[in-house]
């Protein structure tokens, strides 16, 4: 998350690949939601469920209405 508020591309790249990778060795042991969240890049939301956050705003993930 402090790659994306400092803007360094190179590390969020890095950082994305490597969630991409976890997610697919991982699917069928992950809990549902935080698939959702992984596969639409919804980090924030993502952190928020791992850390336990019971009050996860909804929202348009992958940009689907």
């Amino acid at each position: 998350m402090s790659a994306i508020q400092s803007g360094d591309g190179a590390v969020i790249a890095t950082e994305m690949a490597r969630l991409d990778g976890f997610l697919e060795a991982g699917r069928g042991q992950l809990p549902p939601r935080l698939v959702h969240f992984l596969q639409n890049r919804s980090y924030a939301k993502a952190l928020m469920f791992l850390e336990g956050e019971g009050d996860i705003p909804a929202g348009i993930c992958g940009g689907k209405h």
